[in-house]
C-alpha cells in the first residue's frame, strides 16, 4: 500500500508541475511580472541623467559640447566672470558633471580663467577682469611709495661712523 500512494503522490505532482509550466508558457512577461511585483525590463526607462551616487552616465562628445556653450553662454551674460559653483548652480549640473567641460573649454580656448582652487573666476573669452574694488587713500599712498601695509614701513638706514682719529702707536 506504501508504494501505490508513494506512485500516486509522485504521479500527481507531475501532473501538477506540468500544469504550471504550461500555464506560465501561456501567459505573458508583463503579466508574470505584475504577479512577482516586480518591474518588467519593458517599463525601465533609459538613464537619461546621472544615476543616484556612484558614476556618472557616458556621456558623448556632443553632450559636452553642448554643456561646453552652455558655459560660455552663461558667461557672456556675467561679464565680472563666474565661479564653478555658481556655473554649476545655474546651469542646474552636478558637481560631477563640471571637470571635463571645463577643462575642455578652457584647452579650447571658448573661455579663461583668472585665480586660484576656490578664488578661480571663469570669463568669457576677451572679457576683462573687474577691480576688486576702490582702495583707499592710505594703501594708494603706500602703493606709491613701494610698501604694501602701514605695518611694513622699511626700517631707517643706520649710516656708519667713520673715526677720523689715527690709531694709538706703541
Amino acid at each position: 500500500m506504501a508504494t501505490s500512494l508513494r506512485s500516486r503522490l509522485g504521479n500527481l505532482a507531475s501532473a501538477f508541475a506540468a500544469r504550471v509550466v504550461a500555464a506560465i508558457k501561456e501567459s505573458s512577461i508583463e503579466e508574470l511580472f505584475a504577479q512577482s511585483g516586480a518591474r518588467s525590463p519593458s517599463s525601465r526607462a533609459a538613464p537619461t541623467g546621472p544615476r543616484s551616487g556612484g558614476r556618472l552616465a557616458r556621456r558623448s562628445e556632443g553632450d559636452i559640447a553642448a554643456v561646453i556653450d552652455q558655459i560660455v553662454e552663461l558667461l557672456r551674460e556675467h561679464p565680472k566672470g563666474l565661479r564653478a559653483e555658481e556655473i554649476r548652480a545655474e546651469l542646474g549640473l552636478e558637481s560631477k558633471e563640471m571637470p571635463r567641460p571645463i577643462k575642455e573649454g578652457l584647452e579650447a580656448g571658448r573661455f579663461t580663467r583668472s585665480g586660484h582652487k576656490r578664488a578661480t573666476t571663469y570669463l568669457a573669452k576677451g572679457a576683462k577682469r573687474a577691480s576688486p574694488g576702490k582702495r583707499s587713500k592710505r594703501a594708494k599712498a603706500a602703493a606709491r611709495k613701494g610698501r604694501t601695509s602701514k605695518r611694513a614701513k622699511p626700517s631707517p638706514k643706520k649710516e656708519a661712523v667713520v673715526s677720523e682719529a689715527p690709531a694709538p702707536q706703541s
